[in-house]
């Protein structure tokens, strides 16, 4: 799988210089930040920002594309199937695809599907910083979504992972809560999907002393936290 690296005046300019390199969208890669671009003083001494890209793939060398394509082969059989029944079937052939005999269970709330696989402990469907997880709820999201007018959230789990995740997130929001209170400066949160940007607003929705706000487009958007000013 090709690595490149690739610099900017800032992370979001490096980042948008890869999308343009690999002809795809953010979602659909895997970033690792090596260096945030610094603008010295007086522009003396500046650097870039320095980051490695490549196209966001599933382990076992099946790629997100061949297996998106596995999934657009598997429409609801009808138009009046639920979509939580469509996206278990989704699910399901695209583990078929991927080899894995994994069980999946499906649960529907009034604003989320939720779809649990019985994974082998192993982390194969998790992956890297959760990104084949991430990978294949993108997919499912997108084609179940695309059959339906009752637009929901579609989640996909397996070994817990979203719970730990969870905990994780809410405790870097509470570190990054303190460090904004101290400084009385705004802290800028990296790329995040809609449910995990949820998590740290709502982590700090009841915190009188600051306001968290969502920036930039796309999928994967930011989050500042901001301390709230007096008067």
């Amino acid at each position: 799988m090709e690595t490149i690296e690739i610099e900017g005046k800032t992370i979001d300019e490096a980042i948008e210089k890869a999308c343009s390199e690999f002809n795809l969208p953010r979602e659909k890669l895997n970033i690792e930040i090596i260096s945030d671009g610094t603008t010295g003083f007086l522009g003396l001494g500046s650097k870039k920002a320095r980051i490695k890209a490549s196209r966001m793939s599933i382990d076992m060398g099946i790629e997100a594309e061949q297996i998106e394509a596995a999934a657009q082969k598997t429409p609801p059989d009808e138009a009046e199937e639920p979509s939580s029944m469509a996206a278990k079937r989704l699910l399901e052939g695209i583990l078929a695809r991927m080899k894995l005999d994994c069980p999946v269970t499906v649960k529907e709330t009034s604003d989320a599907i939720i779809l649990n696989i019985k994974g082998d402990g192993g982390g194969l469907l998790i992956g890297k910083r959760g990104q084949n997880l991430d990978a294949i709820q993108y997919i499912v999201s997108k084609a179940t979504n695309k059959f339906t007018d009752n637009k929901k959230m579609i989640i996909i789990d397996t070994e817990s992972y979203r719970k730990r995740r969870e905990e994780s997130l809410i405790a870097l929001a509470e570190k990054l809560a303190e460090k904004v209170k101290k400084t009385k400066k705004a802290v800028t949160v990296g790329h995040m999907n809609a449910h995990d940007r949820r998590i740290i607003h709502l982590a700090l929705q009841n915190d009188e002393q600051l306001i968290t706000k969502s920036r930039g487009e796309g999928e994967f958007r930011k989050i500042v936290i901001m301390p709230v000013k007096n008067g």
